[in-house]
This record gives C-alpha cells, structure tokens and sequence, in this order.
C-alpha cells in the first residue's frame, strides 16, 4: 500500500513539474498567444509535430479518440508514439471527451441530452447524467496516462464544437474540470468550407486580426475541408505571428486559465448538484 502511494505521489509530482516546465516558453514574453489543437483524422498530426519542433512553439493538445484516416481512433496503439513523443516535448494536454460528445441540450432532470460523433454510439443521441459526463471527460485523462506511463492530462476541456450550457459548465466543474473555448480571431477557419474560405485568405485574417492573449483553435485533421489548411498555413502563420513580436505558451501561462491549467486533471469523476 505505502508503496502503491509513493508510485502515485511520484506520479503527480510528474506531471506536476511537467506542467510547471511548460512556463518558460512564455517567460518574458510581453504578447503570447495560446495555440490549441483539437484531434481529428489526425491526417495532419506529423506534419504538425514536425511545424512545432522546427519553431519551437508548444501547444496545448485537447485529445478524443475520434475516428482517423484508417478508420482506427486517435488515441489507439497506433497513435500512441506520436502521444508519447508530445509528451516528451513539454506540450500541454487537455480532455475533448473521449467519444467527442457534442451537449445538444440540458434535460429537467439535471441530465443531458448529447450525440456522440465517434466512438459505438457514434451519431446517436443520447442522454448522460452530470456524473457520466464527468467520467467521459476523464476517459480521455485515463488514456493518455497509459501511453505516458504516467498522469499527462490537466484539469481543462474544451466542449466539442464549443457547445455548452452553464449547467454543462457547472456540473464538469464540481467535477473539477474547467472548460477553455477560443478567442474570436484565434478561430483559424481550418474547418470551413475552402471554397469560401480559402487558405491564403484565412492566413491573411488572422495575421491581421489575432491579439496578445488570444487562444487560437485548429485541428489535427478536419474530413469536411478539400483544401487542406496546415501544409500551407501553419507555419507562415506562425513565422507572420512572431515577426509581430508574439510568441506561443501553453495554457500553463494564461491568466485566467493558468490556474486549473497547472492542476492535474480529476481521476474520479463525482458531480453532486
């Protein structure tokens, strides 16, 4: 038992200085910004590793387990090596849900009515209680500490498609989770249509339009979008950024985030009203 502790003790105080080491990035720095990835068919997950390693920027991943271009799952054994790599490298992680379960509404009962968009219940709508809520929002946490051999995840998630309700917010937050959306001009637009919306248009937006303290949404691979957003924008996005004297931090640095950033995320999931 005393040892089983002392394993778990060492365990957090890992993460713990994990967490802590992601600050430096932002030390000094007078205009951060906060670059997130949501996962997807992670079709575009090397190419991003590889844009971060060569401009030295860490980002802070919100993981689900969707469903990829080999029709396997982000999380699965096959991804495991690109999960442990970005461990390695200092990054910041965070719940997206595992099933990626969009709230489509609250229920009387204190529940919710939800639609996963992967997982077996993928496309089906549901319901969950506040407590299945927060056990969802764990199972993301639970993975990622097998693929560390160790706890990875902070105390954050972000809401599939942002979708929330202040019951949604405040059941995930008596299970000890606070959620992070996006800055308006840190929507980068690698999910809109390209017809619309395309590549040198989006980069020029958010040259122009991105702030000090913004937190910025792109995804490791979108289905719906033909002209693929990461190979051309990326990294002049990022260079543009840093020319304009911004650099990038980990939700660790946040003012507001900051806090439940530097918390390790829950590993029980209890959410009483």
């Amino acid at each position: 038992m005393r040892a089983a502790r002392a394993h778990a003790a060492l365990s957090v105080g890992l993460l713990v200085a994990g967490l802590l080491a992601a600050g430096p990035a932002a030390a000094g720095c007078a205009r951060p910004l906060f670059l997130t990835f949501d996962t997807g068919h992670m079709g575009v997950a090397p190419l991003v590793a590889e844009v971060l390693r060569r401009q030295q920027v860490q980002v802070t991943f919100f993981l689900a387990n969707e469903r990829t271009q080999t029709d396997g799952g982000s999380l699965d054994a096959q991804w495991a090596p690109w999960w442990r790599a970005r461990v390695a490298e200092g990054h910041l992680f965070a719940s997206h849900t595992f099933d990626h379960v969009y709230w489509r509404g609250d229920r009387a009962d204190g529940g919710f009515e939800v639609r996963p968009s992967a997982g077996p219940r993928a496309g089906v709508r549901s319901t969950m209680n506040a407590a299945q809520y927060c056990a969802e929002l764990a199972r993301p946490a639970a993975r990622l500490a097998e693929i560390a051999g160790r706890p990875a995840m902070a105390a954050l998630f972000r809401a599939p498609g942002g979708k929330t309700s202040p019951a949604l917010l405040a059941a995930a937050s008596r299970c000890g989770w606070t959620h992070v959306g996006w800055s308006p001009a840190g929507f980068l637009g690698d999910e809109l249509s390209s017809d619309r919306y395309p590549n040198d248009r989006l980069l020029k937006q958010a040259l122009r339009d991105i702030r000090p303290g913004d937190i910025l949404l792109a995804h490791l691979g979108i289905w719906s979008r033909q002209e693929v957003w990461a190979p051309a924008v990326l990294e002049p996005l990022i260079v543009g950024l840093k020319a304009r004297g911004h650099c990038f931090a980990t939700l660790t640095e946040h003012p507001e985030l900051g806090e439940a950033a530097r918390r390790p995320a829950p590993t029980s999931s209890p959410s009483r009203p």
